[in-house]
């Protein structure tokens, strides 16, 4: 399987998260991109986070969250 774009999005939405602090979340405003709106409501949809905008992390959520922030951090390294 590969990346598609709409996994990307749903990366790029993730590495948003604060993982430093659980009482953090994120709002995505009703005038973000399509993609960063389709992105978190399916996130939601997958038990991710706690709203279709964003909100918290879930447990799941946090984990996948600091996943996908290891592999950034790898891939980016210089």
């Amino acid at each position: 399987m590969f990346y598609t774009p709409e996994l990307v999005d749903e990366l790029n939405v993730l590495v948003r998260y604060n993982l430093t602090t659980t009482q953090e979340g994120i709002k995505v405003h009703k005038n973000a991109d399509t993609q960063v709106i389709e992105a978190t409501r399916r996130l939601f949809r997958k038990g991710l986070v706690t709203h279709e905008d964003g909100g918290y992390l879930t447990a799941l959520g946090r984990e996948t969250a600091e996943q996908v922030q290891a592999v950034l951090d790898i891939l980016t390294a210089e």
